[in-house]
Formats: C-alpha cells, sequence, structure tokens
C-alpha cells in the first residue's frame, strides 16, 4: 500500500489538479497511480506535466526516450517505473523484449540508440559527473548538443519519477516488473 495517499479518483484530487487530471486521462485512457499522488500537490502535478510535454517535442526518438527511462527505472531500483516504462516500451514505442532487456542493462540493440542509453546510464549512475569520454562517445554517434542536454534532462525527470515512487511506495498499476538490484 502505498505510504502516501492516492486520490481515488480526479473528483477526489484537489480542484487546481483536476483538470490536468482529466487531461491525462483524455491522453492516455486512464489516469495512473503517479499522476493521482502527484496531484496531492498542484504545483508538482503542473511542473511535471509541463516537463513532459516539452520534452515530448524534443529531438528524441519517442523510442529512445523509453529506453533512457528503463535504463535510469533500472538503476535507481524503482519498480513502479519499471512496470510503467516496460509496459509503455512493448505497448507504445513496439521495444521487444530484448531490446527492453538491453536497455534494463543501460545499452540497446540499436547502435545509434546505445550510445543515447549508454550515456545516460553514465549520467545516472554518476550523478551527472561524466567524463570527456563520455560525452564524446554520445556526440560521435551523430547526438548534437541539444540533443545531449536532452537526454540529461530525460535521466533528471525520470529520477523524480522513480524518487518520488520509490518514497511514496506507490501501488503498480501496471503489470509488474521488479529491478534487479538498485546500482
Amino acid at each position: 500500500m502505498s505510504r502516501l495517499p492516492i486520490p481515488a479518483s480526479i473528483a477526489a484530487a484537489p480542484a487546481a489538479s483536476q483538470p490536468m487530471l482529466e487531461a491525462v486521462k483524455k491522453q492516455l485512457g486512464v489516469v495512473p497511480n503517479l499522476f493521482r499522488l502527484v496531484a496531492t500537490s498542484p504545483a508538482a502535478l503542473e511542473g511535471y506535466l509541463g516537463l513532459s510535454g516539452a520534452l515530448s517535442k524534443d529531438h528524441l526518438p519517442p523510442q529512445t526516450r523509453e529506453r533512457i527511462a528503463l535504463a535510469v527505472a533500472e538503476i535507481n531500483g524503482c519498480d513502479y517505473c519499471l512496470s510503467a516504462h516496460t509496459y509503455l516500451g512493448k505497448n507504445l514505442a513496439k521495444l521487444d523484449d530484448a531490446e527492453i532487456t538491453a536497455n534494463r542493462s543501460g545499452a540497446s540493440n540499436d547502435p545509434k540508440a546505445d550510445a543515447a542509453v549508454r550515456f545516460a546510464a553514465k549520467v545516472a549512475r554518476a550523478r551527472g559527473h561524466v567524463g570527456e569520454d563520455d560525452l564524446r562517445a554520445v556526440k560521435l554517434a551523430g547526438y548534437d548538443d541539444a540533443q545531449v542536454i536532452e537526454i540529461v534532462l530525460h535521466v533528471a525527470l525520470n529520477t523524480w519519477t522513480n524518487y518520488i515512487n520509490e518514497v511514496a511506495k506507490t501501488d503498480i498499476d501496471f503489470p509488474v516488473v521488479v529491478a534487479r538490484k538498485a546500482a
């Protein structure tokens, strides 16, 4: 059971959060527990949705964004996010099981995506303290400065959702996937 209360419905959330949750429901068809949990703070929900929305317009393919989310969730040992992004990776990004396994290990079977996922995993593990060789490798794979910044921001946003779900012990409302071991 979640350690922080999750509003049971959109109507049970703070009034300022309700229109944002309605928008989530319209986009996803459901309102996952993470969104209802974060809705407890309308400011946090607005910030999360704003940043998520901005990043959906970035220069990284949706599949690479899911790959990064899987790598970061595994590194941080977040079962909620690992479950959610495994589901989204399979059903929306159309990643196969071998790719999801590689992503959870901080890699990809796609050569270009591999550089982004490896860089993201390094950023997450090293808490941003990457070396020149790490930066050079992702740029040699074809990622420009804007994309490098976007990769780092995806790591940060996913780390935040990992942390809030671990603090709250959010009830998992996706098919459950368990992290192997937090790094």
